[in-house]
């Protein structure tokens, strides 16, 4: 693609592309094919052959390091000279016109931290009884952006994490906050510059004389607000050039839409498309065998991605009887590459969520090979249910703590107020006194007791199972996950993972050992291999790899129920599965290994669906 000149060797659809003047045109962008080169390229022939003002075009991308990424490789093209090209993120460049409307500046935009005191304290004058409350304020931001991107009518929005009057209660009371104190979200910038451009025509018209050549890049991920307003900002010439690949479109949870960039043809019919084929950075396996998996997918534009590279090694798909083998596996192959002299920089393993990667960054650590994390790796220790386990635990080694009792008091429910627990430590005897007019309360004390000196005599693992049988805490996760609008199966998870790290240990006291080692190590080696290590394995989820490149590729865990993921029910959730597993192929240059699972945690699991989709069209 590059040749030693200053200028690259662009390939036939990349100069066309690079060439384009005016009116619409969608560039398919296939992995590795060189977009950003093209989006540079594009922006400098605008000001050196077709003499547009630099700063008439404005070149949008979804985020802030991309966008400095890309006005540092635009700079470079021009010599280092400063040319006022405006580069920024959709929120960045609606941010600046609100300025200019409303004299906002920065301390208007609500803090991270503002935002998630306001709504826990929201929940707290609700009553809710909320486990988790951080997953329950995280799961409301995602759903209070996605309302607002998608300017939703409350009245027609069905939640997905609680009842639809507590949404409403949540999702009023969070703007009421926000007008009250003169601060505006990430989605209200968007918003509020859609209702701007609508109402204001003569602002919107300065606004179309300001940027009369719009880039996007991603185009892929744009959401229906998003849309509005560009396709409001480009009229009435409608230079618009958008980059993206609808296969890699992984975002809709946070309210991408993929089938805006599939509809552009007919919104812009008289758009010019052209396609990217050529993958410059991975072997001709890799791209066929990612294609071979991409085209399942129905809702996409046809593609023939095809690659100069070498054919390389084939792609490496593998059985493992349980994670122990599997982890063993990743070790020995990372050793190997160590061994041939293959930076470890070069090397990741991806995984569909962050909670995978647990017991193989043990092994990580066991074993002292450097490992980086990519996203914050939840500890199962701290996890709300984890707690629970541990609260029965140290009761059941005497311990009387007030709080100990609070924690597992209604779990299951036992009808035992916190008002009961009035003093420091527990007294069995004054709540047998509380409670002596009512038989059926002395019954479940006298039950809670008997739990407590059975826990008494038991391995930590025998405690788990009968904690979750015997006390039936199993059923209480029943209640609150219908209580959540959750799949119950989400919380056993957690129980499993735990009941597999518990069989070791014969005591409780070298359950907490192992509790409090596994803890201090884990919080060093992430800082220590986040901060130092130069040289460290990437450990990174498939949708925190988009973007990324790598020589070899471990996927691990492809098995049903985990990619595609459980909570994938519907075919538009399969078919961005599928993308998310596509992008994470398409990371590898060199070499890609495909690995799953026969059993996880004691649970039988099946290889997943697109393995089987792979493996019959080699067949």
């Amino acid at each position: 693609m590059k040749n030693k000149n200053k200028e690259p060797q662009f390939n036939e659809a990349q100069l066309e592309a690079v060439k384009h003047k005016d009116g619409p045109m969608m560039v398919l962008a296939g992995p590795g094919s060189g977009k950003t080169l093209v989006i540079t390229h594009r922006t400098k022939y605008l000001i050196e052959h077709h003499q547009v003002e630099p700063h008439k075009i404005l070149v949008i991308t979804f985020t802030k390091a991309a966008a400095n990424e890309m006005k540092s490789r635009f700079q470079k093209l021009m010599d280092g000279k400063y040319t006022p090209v405006r580069f920024g993120t959709f929120h960045a460049i609606f941010f600046s016109i609100l300025k200019h409307a409303y004299h906002y500046d920065a301390s208007n935009i609500i803090r991270e931290s503002e935002k998630k005191k306001i709504l826990s304290e929201l929940i707290h004058q609700l009553d809710l009884e909320i486990e988790d409350v951080n997953e329950f304020v995280a799961d409301m931001e995602s759903e209070i952006s996605l309302v607002k991107g998608e300017m939703i009518s409350l009245e027609h929005y069905y939640p997905a994490n609680c009842a639809k009057d507590v949404f409403t209660k949540i999702y009023n009371g969070y703007n009421q906050q926000l007008l009250r104190h003169r601060k505006i979200d990430f989605d209200d910038m968007l918003v509020y510059c859609y209702e701007l451009f609508t109402k204001r025509p003569d602002i919107l018209k300065l606004w179309q004389q300001q940027f009369q050549y719009i880039l996007i890049d991603e185009f892929q991920d744009i959401n229906r607000v998003q849309y509005d307003i560009i396709r409001m900002l480009a009229k009435p010439e409608d230079n618009l050039f958008i980059v993206g690949d609808d296969d890699q479109s992984i975002y809709r949870f946070r309210g991408a839409k993929p089938e805006i960039m599939l509809q552009f043809e007919k919104v812009y019919p008289n758009a010019k498309k052209v396609l990217l084929d050529v993958n410059y950075r991975s072997t001709e396996c890799i791209v066929r065998t990612a294609a071979m998996l991409i085209e399942k997918n129905k809702k996409r534009f046809p593609k023939n991605i095809r690659t100069n590279n070498s054919h390389g090694e084939e792609v490496m798909i593998r059985e493992f009887e349980n994670l122990k083998q599997q982890n063993e596996r990743v070790l020995e192959i990372v050793q190997k590459y160590r061994e041939d002299g293959v930076p470890l920089s070069e090397i990741a393993v991806l995984f569909r969520t962050n909670t995978q990667p647990r017991t193989l960054i043990s092994k990580f650590m066991e074993f002292n090979i450097p490992f980086r994390v990519k996203e914050k790796i939840p500890n199962i220790y701290e996890h709300w249910i984890a707690k629970n386990i541990m609260a029965y635990f140290k009761i059941a080694m005497g311990s009387k703590e007030r709080g100990l009792f609070l924690q597992i008091a209604n779990r299951p429910k036992r009808y035992l107020s916190r008002q009961i627990f009035d003093t420091p430590i527990v007294d069995f005897d004054r709540l047998y006194t509380f409670f002596e007019d009512k038989n059926w309360m002395i019954e479940r004390l006298d039950k809670l007791a008997y739990d407590i000196k059975v826990l008494g005599r038991m391995t930590p693992y025998a405690a788990i199972n009968y904690i979750r049988n015997g006390i039936e805490y199993d059923q209480y996760l029943v209640e609150y996950a219908e209580y959540r609008h959750m799949k119950v199966e989400e919380l056993y998870e957690v129980l499993d993972e735990l009941l597999d790290l518990a069989k070791p240990f014969k005591t409780y006291e070298e359950w907490f050992a192992h509790v409090k080692q596994y803890t201090e190590e884990l919080e060093n080696q992430v800082k220590q291999n986040n901060e130092s290590q130069e040289d460290a394995v990437t450990f990174i989820t498939m949708h925190g790899s988009k973007g990324l490149e790598y020589e070899i590729v471990i996927i691990v865990d492809v098995n049903e129920g985990i990619i595609p993921h459980k909570k994938a029910v519907l075919e538009d959730d399969i078919e961005e599965e599928r993308r998310m597993f596509y992008v994470a192929m398409t990371r590898a240059k060199k070499e890609l290994y495909l690995f799953f699972t026969k059993n996880r945690f004691n649970k039988t699991l099946d290889m997943s669906r697109f393995l089987a989709e792979l493996l019959e069209r080699e067949e």
